[in-house]
């Protein structure tokens, strides 16, 4: 089965389902596992996959994210004869499913089922615990210029919210909201926290943005943009990342 991924958390879940020697073709953002993917054809980035040789790389199979890639690329490669995977979990129940999905397509169902099971049982066991303590309001930021910020329609905000966290921004109707310096402090979140990605956020931007909002700078820390947004064979370490992140804003 020869394979295309054009989404960086698929490639690491290609790998982690014991089907990396098929990929012919990977984009430019995906970097994990690093001795697996350098010497893996490079095919563009996840906005503009070089479709055309793609296509004739002639894979089995193109596995896609609705939210990473674009719609158009998915169409066109389909057009060309292509069987195009696409998803898009926003959950941790969708997550299992997307596993399980893909394992089945790639022939490794077995390996599917315990990635799957492993997201199941660890966010059980998460939900449980944080059942009795008390919610931590957080914000999630992920750009700057302008600051921007997730809502509860998010894969970032379920694996918070699970570990017992309260989205101060969940309610906006958009996706991925703007947000002030202003519109932080009247939020008043106990935790406000910076991704490493999409936006590489560093401790000068967290003193950047207590001085701006009126925050206490100790309520500002920096977050692993890959555990809280990579969806696939890194949600079981992003479940319990998520949850010692809320857990040690309550100490």
């Amino acid at each position: 089965m020869k394979l295309v991924s054009l989404c960086p958390s698929l490639t690491e879940l290609v790998f982690a389902l014991e089907r990396g020697e098929d990929l012919v073709g990977v984009t430019r953002f995906c970097v994990h596992p690093a001795e697996g993917v350098e010497d893996i054809e490079m095919v563009g980035g996840t906005k503009d996959p070089d479709v055309e040789r793609i296509v004739a790389l002639a894979p089995d199979l193109v596995l896609m994210n609705r939210e990473e890639n674009r719609v158009e690329d998915a169409e066109a490669l389909r057009a060309a004869g292509l069987c195009v995977h696409d998803s898009m979990p926003r959950t941790l129940a969708e997550t299992a499913a997307m596993v399980r999905s893909i394992g089945a397509a790639l022939g490794r169902g077995g390996q599917g089922e315990a990635i799957a099971r492993d997201i199941e049982e660890r966010a059980e066991r998460v939900r449980r615990l944080a059942a009795g303590a008390p919610r931590v309001r957080f914000a999630y930021l992920i750009w700057r210029k302008p600051w921007m910020s997730v809502n509860a329609d998010t894969f970032a905000h379920a694996l918070l919210e699970l570990g017992g966290g309260a989205n101060v921004f969940g309610e906006r109707r958009v996706r991925y909201p703007e947000v002030t310096a202003e519109a932080l402090a009247e939020a008043d979140p106990e935790l406000v926290l910076l991704a490493s990605e999409p936006f590489p956020f560093a401790e000068k931007h967290a003193d950047e943005l207590a001085r701006l909002s009126g925050l206490a700078r100790s309520r500002f820390a920096l977050a692993d943009g890959e555990f809280l947004s990579w969806h696939g064979s890194r949600t079981p370490q992003g479940i319990d990342y998520a949850a010692g992140l809320i857990a040690r804003a309550r100490q």
